[in-house]
């Protein structure tokens, strides 16, 4: 006898189709996660834009449809009989980059936003890491996203007494702005044009926001931050850091006009193609510019520290959706200005 279960795919164009599809069953070596909780990222509202994963197979693109979601949280509820330090019961967050049938949600043959989650050869500490059950699911669920923004703040290598501004408070952002001030960073600011994620910087701990909409962003970093130069002597702000987490010409171009002698620019964002970035600028401060992909060794890294500060990470989640209301949280997540985090629940949530 088989069991069927709801999943969620790509359909059209910037549509999800809800299917039923055989519920997995686990080999010795593989556990079954019932999900609980599982975020919308920034990816997955790519893979709807487009309809699905270009396939490499087909001549011309051709677009195939997909599992989605890469940030599920959930509990155990079979382990394989070769799966050592695991139990049913236990709860669980999920590194999707582990599975070897392909990256969870990502085009791989699994997708976390679904009522049940194969994890092939389940390691502890490579597949999966347990949380307490203190912890609710859908913080839990911020583990990926959060160790994309702890990888962006370990590869900026910030100081205590270094002084950052970060542009763009969506998730990963506001993410990296937490990590730094858990770090002991001395300033933190953040820069954004929606006054609501301004807010939730200060909730989070920024130690100040600008609108970069309405405020010189150079003359209020000169404030915060005091007076440096570049390396024409030319008067610019003492910022020693800067990550780009929003993905957009005006943010590099504004570091530039900013950056002091040897400050860094770290970008998190996917970056947006323009004929308008500035270069040449980066010389006139010997500005060091530093990419930060993925979480190479971060997905695990961060959740115990996630699991103790869960309250400051909570305040990152806009809307938590019931499942059985999928297509309305895809609507949610795909509306630019209508959600900043949206989390999929499943079941109830304690």
């Amino acid at each position: 006898m088989t069991t069927k279960m709801k999943s969620v795919r790509t359909g059209e164009q910037n549509k999800i189709d809800v299917v039923k599809v055989e519920r997995p069953v686990p080999g010795p070596k593989d556990a079954l996660l019932r999900i609980r909780a599982c975020g919308i990222c920034g990816t997955d509202t790519a893979f709807l834009h487009m309809g699905g994963m270009p396939s490499r197979g087909h001549a011309g693109g051709e677009m195939v449809a997909i599992p989605l979601g890469h940030e599920p949280a959930g509990e155990i509820v079979e382990v394989g009989a070769e799966v050592a330090g695991l139990k049913v019961g236990d709860r669980v967050v999920v590194n999707p980059q582990a599975a070897p049938s392909g990256i969870i949600g990502c085009g791989g043959v699994h997708g976390g936003m679904t009522e049940y989650l194969l994890i092939e050869d389940c390691v502890v500490g490579r597949s999966v890491a347990v949380f307490p059950d203190t912890v609710p699911f859908d913080v839990a669920s911020l583990n990926e996203p959060m160790a994309v923004a702890r990888h962006c703040v370990n590869r900026s290598e910030a100081k205590p007494g270094d002084k950052v501004v970060i542009f763009g408070a969506g998730p990963i952002g506001l993410g990296a702005a937490i990590w730094l001030k858990l770090r002991g960073v001395e300033h933190v600011v953040v820069a954004d044009l929606i006054p609501a994620r301004l807010e939730t910087a200060l909730a989070v701990g920024a130690d100040a926001v600008i609108n970069s909409g309405t405020e010189d962003v150079t003359a209020r970093l000169t404030e915060l931050h005091g007076q440096a130069a570049n390396a024409l002597g030319q008067p610019r702000a003492g910022t020693d850091i800067y990550i780009d987490a929003a993905g957009a010409p005006a943010v590099f171009n504004a570091t530039v006009a900013a950056a002091k002698w040897g400050a860094k620019l770290v970008m998190v964002a996917v970056q947006k193609k323009s004929d308008a970035i500035d270069l040449g600028g980066m010389l006139r401060s010997e500005l060091t510019l530093i990419a930060s992909q993925g979480y190479p060794t971060e997905i695990f890294e961060v959740t115990a520290e996630l699991a103790e500060h869960h309250e400051r990470f909570a305040k990152l989640i806009s809307h938590r959706v019931p499942f059985s209301e999928a297509e309305h949280a895809f609507e949610l997540a795909l509306t630019p200005g209508a959600a900043e985090k949206v989390v999929v629940t499943f079941g109830d949530q304690p």
